[in-house]
């Protein structure tokens, strides 16, 4: 019996957009400036791997949790809230690391939304759990 978890799925889609278009950006760059490993001399290159790295870090994790959630049942209204902030959070990101590499509203944005997203995330985890100790 297959489980289903529409909401999930639509936000690790679009996140997987996401992803394949930050990996192509940095691709370009490592064509462009002749860098097979590392960043060399390109800060252009450098800005990209961070982002993508950043991406890549913060959002398996936070998918994790969104799934887990999706499967005790979380409200859509809840799930769509999560999943839409962090997908909005990481084009924020990736905007503002572009944009400049201090800080920007759109880095901020990102950051906080992503930070948001987990915190929400852990609160209903941990909320569930000594929920079901009752």
């Amino acid at each position: 019996m297959a489980i289903e978890l529409p909401i999930s799925m639509l936000y690790a889609g679009l996140l997987a957009l996401l992803y394949f278009t930050l990996a192509v950006v940095v691709i370009r760059l490592r064509w462009r400036d002749s860098v097979g490993i590392g960043t060399g001399e390109s800060k252009d290159l450098e800005v990209a791997v961070r982002i993508h790295g950043n991406f890549a870090e913060y959002v398996p994790f936070t998918l994790l949790l969104l799934v887990l959630m999706e499967l005790t049942g979380a409200s859509g209204m809840l799930l769509h809230a999560i999943g839409g902030l962090l997908f909005i959070a990481r084009v924020c990101h990736a905007i503002g690391l572009r944009m400049s590499v201090g800080p920007s509203w759109a880095r901020t944005v990102g950051v906080l939304g992503t930070f948001i997203v987990l915190l929400v995330e852990a609160g209903y985890m941990l909320g569930y759990v000594l929920g079901m100790q009752v």
